[in-house]
């Protein structure tokens, strides 16, 4: 029979003290705040991976950067995600890169692809004159800018 845990309270937290070793306090439902002995407290959710039932922690964020409040809303957040059988460390990376990609493809990028293409049927002269007119007037503006915006 599983454990009854009471959940934390807002003083609990903040009252918690570091110690020699690493030590965590239960909130309930996989979430936990472990606390460092140099004091820093981050919040972890701990969960059984969808199909491979292998026991992981997600970090959730610093306290006091993410409140007890926030924390609680990503467990069940995480917990949505588990009930359909997605893994929420997973689904987090695939997010940030996802992130990442939409952030690296620029107008200045795509700019680029496409000159590559385009000086192979222009003149030397032409092409020289064109780059330049893109890196004096649209890229100091709009060349950092997502393709997407």
């Amino acid at each position: 029979m599983a454990k009854k845990v009471n959940p934390l309270t807002n003083t609990q937290v903040k009252q918690a003290k570091p110690k020699d070793k690493i030590y965590k306090l239960s909130d309930g439902d996989g979430l936990q705040l472990r606390i460092m002995p140099n004091g820093t407290k981050q919040w972890l959710l701990d969960y059984f991976k969808p199909f491979t039932k292998k026991r992981t922690s997600l970090s959730l964020g610093a306290y006091p950067e993410v409140s007890i409040l926030e924390a609680r809303k990503k467990r069940v957040a995480s917990r949505e995600l588990l009930a359909k059988d997605i893994a929420p460390k997973e689904y987090k990376d695939d997010q940030h890169r996802e992130q990442l990609l939409l952030a690296s493809h620029t107008l200045k990028s795509v700019a680029e692809d496409w000159f590559a293409i385009k000086k192979t049927t222009i003149a030397d002269v032409t092409a020289k004159s064109l780059w330049r007119k893109f890196e004096n007037h649209v890229f100091p503006k709009l060349g950092h800018r997502p393709i997407e915006k």
